[in-house]
């Protein structure tokens, strides 16, 4: 479990068949859980400051870790740490494209983020989602594209402030959201 919180930036260093390499200033145990860009991933080597990670066929259809060079990087919450965020679970539900990245007023930029079918009615205007890992709020919705407001802070401590139109990137709705609307379904169901 994660709180979309960026506190390190990583560099992709190597992609070799099934493993990703990212230079990141942690020491974690093997063994522990990363979030990668918003991706949860095990540590299974870590030496000079390089992790390594094995990732699967499907993580590499479904999310951006193909592509990306600088990533946001998130150790999973140990008991007692704050939440400044929202829960995140480093469970990708789909990997979309940037539409627009357009300045705003005294250093803020808007993101403009095509919506994925898998996560439509899932993204509430002041909704939380988690974009590449990082944890924002939902300024306006509609089923083709969702917004959200960047603050000057997470424009220069995540990687979101390198985004351009056509980049894609990893989303992760709000796991309430997603459990809530998996409980209606079950109550629509269970009526019918």
């Amino acid at each position: 479990m994660f709180s979309g919180i960026i506190n390190h930036l990583g560099a992709v260093v190597k992609r070799t068949g099934s493993v990703l390499e990212v230079k990141a200033k942690l020491k974690p145990k093997l063994g522990a859980s990363i979030a990668i860009n918003g991706v949860c991933l095990t540590v299974t080597k870590s030496k000079g400051g390089v992790l390594s990670f094995d990732v699967g066929p499907d993580t590499w259809a479904r999310t951006n870790l193909r592509a990306a060079r600088r990533v946001n990087v998130e150790p999973s919450l140990r008991v007692g740490d704050e939440i400044s965020g929202h829960f995140v679970a480093g469970h990708v539900d789909a990997c979309a494209e940037v539409l627009a990245f357009a300045p705003w007023e005294k250093g803020f930029r808007r993101l403009r983020v095509a919506t994925p079918p898998a996560l439509r009615g899932l993204l509430p205007v002041k909704g939380s989602v988690a974009v590449d890992g990082v944890s924002l709020t939902v300024t306006a919705s509609t089923p083709r594209f969702f917004e959200i407001m960047l603050v000057p802070h997470t424009l220069e401590h995540t990687t979101l402030g390198r985004l351009k139109p056509g980049d894609r990137v990893n989303l992760e709705a709000d796991p309430m959201a997603r459990y809530a609307r998996e409980a209606l379904k079950g109550m629509t169901r269970d009526r019918a």
